[in-house]
């Protein structure tokens, strides 16, 4: 099996594996409890916060430990516009619905919400945002690289223009924290989304940083863990296992950029010189080394996962988090795509544990799939497809 869906979740590394296994035998105790078993376990998630917190160079006070990316957006948004009832928020059209479905929950309850429109590479044109902010916004919130298509966004220009407005700035970096530098004091946002399981940790836990000075109302109430900003027992094993893959991520940085970009170059340059009509989506240069999103003309983007399937190898069209809703891509349509170019479309990236014979071989694999739907496809007529030798 190839596995080239790293965007969705990744293998999680041996060693977070490794660092989890005590906590889901010997070390059992409540975090809340006073004697030995809940000392052991409450020192241990003090330990994976300042691994998380070290990754983005932050301070582990800032660091809120939550269920998942989902959870620590949900808590930017809800949890800063609480404090300021029907006040103007500010998203991007092409953001995960981890985002946008608060946002409409928020537009119902009396909130405005105004959404930046993208270029057709994925940009935000940061002078729209100037244009936008009002005396009644209170939180702009635009993802740091995008899940579908890996366009990067100019994270530290728009905490700039916010800040200097006296406006919150939220990022939802789920898809860049432990694939690309990301330094919260440089980049001055006041809060920012991770999660484990993207950046080879577990599933179900995730963070939220917050800036020292910040202040958010909970959205779980109950026993006041977490600063008493998340209540509920913490999910031990799941959050040690979350800080072994910080550290982790932290220590080999350098050289797994260096393994992703040449592979996602390899790839790229494979399938654009070996399969016709196919174009590369999103920003070239300004973009996330893992993702590689293509349209094939003429080619089903569901018919050739499931072509790619049969033949071991694992990817997708967009987001696994919104397959069930059987749309069209809203990050594509806001690009200017049209249906056909949507349909059209296949997201493939990479990971630490892909390989380069994996790069080729999935092209090869690729090319002969594309070709058996052409051949089959409605829109033969129309496009002179041919191979390239």
């Amino acid at each position: 099996m190839i596995y080239l869906d790293n965007a969705a979740s990744t293998q999680i590394h041996d060693d977070v594996l490794t660092s989890m296994l005590p906590f889901l035998k010997e070390q059992y105790g409540n975090p809340s409890s006073i004697h030995r078993y809940g000392r052991l376990t409450r020192k241990a998630i003090h330990k994976a916060r300042k691994q998380i917190a070290s990754l983005i160079n932050a301070d582990p006070a800032e660091i809120l430990i939550t269920s998942g990316g989902t959870e620590s957006n949900n808590m930017a948004l809800v949890g800063i516009s609480s404090k300021l009832p029907t006040s103007q928020i500010i998203t991007s059209n092409i953001e995960h619905d981890a985002i946008l479905e608060p946002c409409k929950r928020l537009i119902s309850n009396g909130f405005e919400v105004s959404y930046l429109p993208v270029d057709k590479f994925g940009m935000v044109d940061i002078s729209n945002l100037e244009n936008i902010i009002s005396e009644k916004t209170s939180l702009v919130s635009v993802m740091f690289g995008n899940n579908e298509v890996g366009t990067i966004q100019p994270i530290a220009e728009i905490a700039k223009i916010c800040h200097g407005k006296k406006i919150l700035f939220h990022t939802d970096a789920v898809q860049v924290v432990g694939k690309l530098p990301v330094d919260v004091k440089k980049l001055n946002v006041d809060l920012l989304s991770i999660s484990s399981h993207k950046l080879y940790g577990p599933k179900g836990v995730g963070a939220l940083y917050i800036k020292d000075g910040i202040k958010i109302d909970p959205i779980i109430l109950g026993g006041g863990q977490e600063f008493r900003l998340r209540s509920g027992t913490e999910n031990v094993a799941s959050i040690v296992g979350f800080g072994q893959a910080c550290e982790i991520a932290q220590n080999n940085l350098i050289q797994n950029i260096s393994l992703i970009k040449k592979l996602q170059t390899l790839l790229v340059e494979k399938v654009l010189d070996e399969i016709p009509e196919t174009t590369f989506n999103g920003h070239s240069e300004s973009r996330l080394s893992n993702n590689a999103h293509f349209t094939f003309l003429g080619v089903n983007g569901e018919d050739l996962i499931i072509k790619l399937d049969e033949y071991g190898i694992a990817a997708s069209t967009g987001s696994a988090c919104s397959v069930n809703t059987q749309k069209a891509s809203h990050v594509l349509e806001s690009m200017g795509f049209s249906l056909e170019q949507i349909t059209g479309s296949l997201r493939l990236t990479v990971g630490i544990f892909n390989t380069e014979n994996e790069i080729n071989e999935t092209v090869d694999i690729l090319k002969k799939v594309v070709e058996e739907l052409r051949a089959v496809s409605p829109f033969k007529e129309k496009y002179s497809f041919g191979s390239k030798n």
